[in-house]
């Protein structure tokens, strides 16, 4: 019986570590598709993902989307100091 608890506790952990996997890809996936291919840089998930980022990443997000928008908009939200790149 013992052993049966050991196999569900793995295969439950094996199964969370799934999901986190899936999880990771499907938002990383989704910002990246926002910084990289976005035709408006207002998109509100788009922000709202790049805001969540740890810095060093929503700092290149921000630099991505100043290189393809700078000549065009202000910087979304996030990304500007007093509304300028």
């Amino acid at each position: 019986m013992a052993e049966n608890v050991r196999g569900r506790r793995r295969g439950f952990g094996v199964a969370l570590v799934a999901v986190i996997v899936a999880a990771v890809f499907v938002i990383g996936g989704r910002w990246y598709s926002y910084i990289a291919y976005a035709d408006d840089p207002f998109d509100e998930v788009g922000i709202g993902l790049n805001q969540m980022m740890p810095t060093p990443i929503r700092d290149f997000g921000c630099a991505k989307l100043k290189q393809r928008f700078a000549d065009r908009t202000l910087p979304p939200a996030g990304c500007g100091i007093n509304g300028m790149w």
